[in-house]
């Protein structure tokens, strides 16, 4: 594995998109001391969301999966921006809060998320190891199909 978060993410050919800015009336991320609240991040690319609709009937696992994906590299472009492009400050990832659009049988909001936590994981190494929630909803903003909020300690 390399030895910096810039690394890591040049070796899985990740380029982080600009931070986006907020939907409504809300701020993108909260500092306080040593932690940061980046707040929840949709599955956008190019200012589109990529995944729409709820998991169970409208998107496949696979593609929710690959849209927590999106929204865990969104979070990445929001601490960026927090830290003024220093990823190196993160300590740890303590909690990612996963949000799944789902039909009212689907049981699987765990293994979406797993989207987000997995790359997390890759990222940030040992201290992308984090707490999660993964909940079913039965909508989120712009009928986007997942919506993930971070906490992370800062140094």
């Amino acid at each position: 594995m390399s030895d910096t978060v810039s690394d890591r993410l040049k070796a899985l050919s990740i380029t982080l998109p600009a931070a986006s800015a907020p939907a409504a009336n809300y701020l993108p991320f909260t500092k306080t001391e040593n932690l940061l609240f980046i707040s929840g991040q949709l599955p956008t690319e190019n200012g589109k969301v990529v995944a729409t609709g709820r998991l169970g009937t409208d998107v496949s696992l696979e593609d929710g999966q690959k849209a927590a994906r999106a929204c865990a590299i969104n979070i990445i472009a929001q601490i960026n921006a927090a830290l003024d492009g220093d990823l190196e400050r993160v300590k740890r990832i303590l909690k990612l809060s996963g949000f799944v659009a789902s039909a009212p049988d689907f049981t699987d909001q765990h293994l979406v998320i797993n989207g987000a936590s997995d790359l997390i994981a890759e990222v940030f190494g040992e201290a992308g190891k984090h707490s999660r929630a993964a909940v079913g909803m039965a909508a989120l903003p712009l009928n986007a199909a997942v919506e993930i909020d971070a906490i992370v300690e800062i140094a």
